[in-house]
Parts: C-alpha cells; structure tokens; sequence
C-alpha cells in the first residue's frame, strides 16, 4: 500500500528531525526511521490501529512521543 503526508504533518515530520538532530547527532535520523518503520507496519496492516474519530486512526512511534494519524483513502494511508 502507498502512503503520502498531508503538507502540514510532512512539515511537522521535518520539523521534528530537525529538532531531534539539535538535541543529540543521528537522534533526527533515528526519529525519522521509527517514523518510517510506523508507516510501514501501517501499510501493513491499516485497520490494526485504534480508532480516534470517523476514519482517522493511530499508530504510536515507538522510543519517541509520537504517533502517526492516518486514513486510508482509495487503497492509499
């Protein structure tokens, strides 16, 4: 299954290796592979994730405080 970012969470998603990357070197690059490796299990499996409203779910990041909001929208997260 293919996966794209709303504009807004991509720039959120930047913003976050950013910040991460000033905190600690290679803490950005592992923020952005537990972000992916999400997105992953997501595409995955899509309805494994709990509900929050309507169609829009959530899977937590796992080692950062993070979760990916998602719907899945003509076979795409």
């Amino acid at each position: 299954m293919k996966f794209a970012f709303h504009p807004e969470a991509e720039s959120e998603f930047f913003d976050a290796i950013r910040y991460y990357e000033e905190c600690s070197p290679s803490l950005g690059l592992d923020f952005s592979a537990e972000t992916h490796a999400t997105i992953q299990r997501i595409c995955a499996m899509p309805k494994a994730w709990q509900v929050l409203e309507g169609d829009i779910r959530r899977a937590l990041v796992h080692r950062f405080p993070y979760g990916v909001l998602y719907a899945v929208e003509d076979a795409q997260i």
